[in-house]
């Protein structure tokens, strides 16, 4: 299923590259909060791939928190991938130019939620892995900018007596770990965190968006320019719907984190179900409470014919 357009998510970022720095603020969070999952594994990683690198935003990633010595960062857009540093290369996260077990890590930050085919593109990752190898990844989950996608609808529902697709669909959490199974990951975790940032107006927040390289790449998009009575009345119902106090508009983004890895022997793996040798009364040293017999299921009494 192509529910994206990729030449123009590359466009997209291409042009929000040469000033990213002054849009980076979510990118730059995302980061510190994979940093601090990367921290909660005692071990190094030696060589690690970045999957879309956004310009260098999580640079200190790998060589801080993960003892890497060499890191390849990967970009769709040619200019985001220049403005990374060091060993960088332009990769669709769609068709990954690994070879089998080549890397310790791979990690990525705010990239994979713009990919058609995200079981595919995690079986890939999960394939370049070495055996014992991690994967981490923040990707953009279903509640984003949920109040900008409410707003939008009812004002287009109104001036254009229909809705068109706005705001990208996103990935449920419920699914990922799933995907991370299916994809043949061993211990496959996923939670996400919510952030919300404020607006002055739904001006401000679209310019962000478009800063950020995050506006509408979907296929099924419209091919004109919104009309300003759209917009306007789109500005008008996110004020007086989700406002608060002080007028700022809130824009929420909902950050899915996954965490995978390549199987290997050394790995804990799951017991046998009634294999445990030790009641789980005595682990926790407390009494035994039986429950009782469950009453056998009683027939339907016979109906009179």
């Amino acid at each position: 299923m192509r529910v994206f357009d990729r030449r123009v998510v590359r466009m997209h970022r291409d042009r929000a590259a040469a000033n990213i720095e002054g849009h980076a603020f979510l990118f730059d969070d995302v980061a510190d909060r994979l940093a601090e999952r990367l921290l909660d594994v005692k071990r190094d990683f030696p060589t690690a791939i970045e999957i879309g690198c956004r310009g260098g935003r999580a640079n200190a990633l790998p060589s801080r928190y993960a003892g890497t010595e060499m890191l390849t960062r990967c970009d769709l857009s040619f200019e985001m991938a220049r403005r990374g540093g060091g060993t960088a290369i332009v990769a669709d996260e769609e068709a990954l130019p690994f070879r089998d077990a080549c890397v310790d890590l791979v990690y990525s930050n705010l990239s994979l939620h713009w990919v058609n085919d995200l079981p595919g593109a995690l079986l890939q990752i999960r394939r370049a892995l070495k055996p014992d190898g991690l994967f981490l990844a923040a990707m953009l989950g279903g509640g984003t900018l949920a109040e900008l996608r409410n707003s939008l609808m009812e004002a287009e529902s109104e001036t254009a007596g229909g809705v068109s697709p706005r705001v990208s669909p996103f990935a449920e959490l419920r699914d990922i770990a799933g995907l991370l199974q299916r994809a043949g990951f061993a211990l496959p975790v996923a939670d996400r965190d919510t952030i919300v940032v404020t607006y002055e107006g739904l001006p401000q927040l679209l310019a962000d968006l478009r800063g950020m390289g995050e506006t509408n790449a979907i296929c099924e998009r419209q091919r004109h320019f919104t009309r300003r009575e759209t917009l306007m009345r789109a500005a008008a119902h996110y004020a007086s719907r989700f406002a608060q106090a002080d007028g700022r508009i809130p824009a929420t983004f909902d950050v899915v984190f996954m965490h995978g890895w390549a199987p290997d022997d050394s790995q804990q793996q799951p017991l046998r179900p009634g294999s445990a040798q030790t009641r789980l009364a005595t682990a926790l040293q407390t009494d035994e409470i039986s429950a009782g017999e469950k009453a056998a299921p009683q027939k339907p009494a016979a109906e009179d014919t």
